[in-house]
């Protein structure tokens, strides 16, 4: 129920010395008296049933403001104004409880992101007084690539997102920041010369370099394969599960996207997986740390893979360009879209599309020249078609 009531407000009558008079004929009370203005108060009764109430000094204003607030509520969007005051660092710890399925380098990242970058600008401030301007003006002091600014836009949006879902936020202010446009580095393959050169330099590692050039794994996919994981009569490694290390202890996941797959290797390499298992139990990792236990990305880059890319004249080479070179290796060797996606474990034919765009322009090439085609055998057919068709005589 809504309404608007004209009321005049009052006041305490004063003394000389500023003492409030007594009412003569209220005892207890005091002497009031008209102030001359006139307010008006506007009320409402939210979705809760609970009565709201504004005052204004123009009945205009009060309308207007019933107004929003009656659409806000048919609409949907209508917030508790106190809700809205609650300070952002408390919306923080909510959005990161909320999310109790990322996996652990997931929660690392975005808690770092929180800690580091958000709270020290928003933590105190009330969402409600958070405005697209000061957020756009805060993402343009971030002295970071702009692939970094964007992902901590995206924390903050996130956060903010939940405020709206849980009715603190009527609309989220960081939905209208311009992000820094992303610097799309251009993506490494290796051809199999290459590839064959790094293995070489690898030396006790050139089975793992073959490995992830021609099976396109992750890194943490390729750490948590057990002896149990290879199926040597159809030569595929089952993808069960991927180990990344997150501040130090090495946590156990699902594969990225839950793409549990199983991914053939080539023949080449059935010596090399085999010397592997030799010896070895079930539930042993395949490719171990030299000092035993699962293999750390870090180490791994620092004791054999970097001097590994330096020795081969390979320039600035990273593990996950091993993937993209597999990519890269399996369409020149016929792979289809469809067989690149269950092999590289995309969720959907088109992400793999999307990532390996140009890995298919040889595919355009073979269109165009089959138009080409096309068009001289009509062009040919139509020719031949006139030189027989007979001139009528009249």
């Amino acid at each position: 129920m809504a309404s608007i009531k004209r009321y005049e407000p009052t006041r305490y009558v004063i003394d000389e010395d500023g003492n409030r008079i007594p009412h003569p004929d209220k005892p207890g009370k005091f002497l009031t008296e008209k102030t001359g203005a006139v307010v008006w108060r506007a009320s409402y009764d939210d979705p809760e049933g609970k009565q709201r109430s504004k005052h204004f000094s123009r009945k205009v204003d009060a309308q207007a403001w019933l107004g929003e607030m009656t659409t806000a509520m048919t609409t949907g969007v209508w917030t508790d104004p106190s809700k809205s005051r609650t300070t952002l660092a408390k919306h923080a710890e909510d959005w990161l409880a909320a999310h109790p399925d990322w996996t652990p380098s997931t929660r690392a990242r975005n808690t770092g992101i929180v800690k580091k970058h958000v709270l020290p600008r928003w933590g105190n401030v009330s969402v409600g007084r958070i405005t697209t301007d000061a957020i756009q003006k805060w993402a343009g002091g971030i002295d970071l690539a702009p692939g970094s600014v964007r992902k901590i836009i995206g924390v903050l949006t996130s956060i903010l997102d939940r405020a709206v879902l849980t009715k603190h936020l009527a609309v989220n202010p960081a939905d209208g920041v311009v992000r820094p446009k992303q610097q799309l580095k251009r993506r490494r393959y290796l051809n199999a010369v290459e590839v064959e050169r790094l293995a070489d330099a690898a030396e006790r590692s050139r089975d793992l370099i073959l490995v992830l050039a021609y099976t396109g794994l992750r890194w943490g996919e390729m750490a948590a394969l057990h002896v149990s994981s290879v199926d040597q009569s159809r030569r595929r490694l089952m993808i069960e599960a991927s180990v990344t290390e997150v501040e130090g202890v090495m946590e156990w996941t699902e594969p990225k996207d839950h793409q549990r797959r199983s991914v053939p290797y080539p023949s080449f390499l059935d010596e090399e997986i085999a010397a592997r298992m030799k010896g070895r139990d079930l539930d042993d990792v395949l490719f171990p740390a030299p000092m035993g236990g699962v293999l750390r990305y870090g180490n791994a880059r620092r004791d054999w893979f970097d001097p590994a890319v330096k020795k081969a004249g390979l320039g600035n080479l990273t593990p996950h360009e091993l993937r993209h070179t597999a990519a890269s290796l399996a369409v020149k060797a016929g792979a289809s879209v469809l067989a690149l996606q269950r092999m590289l474990g995309h969720d959907k034919p088109s992400t793999t599309l999307d990532v390996y765009a140009d890995l298919f322009d040889e595919d355009l090439d073979e269109v165009s020249a089959r138009l080409s085609s096309h068009r001289s055998k009509i062009l040919k057919d139509l020719l031949k078609t006139s030189e027989e068709t007979p001139i009528n005589e009249t």
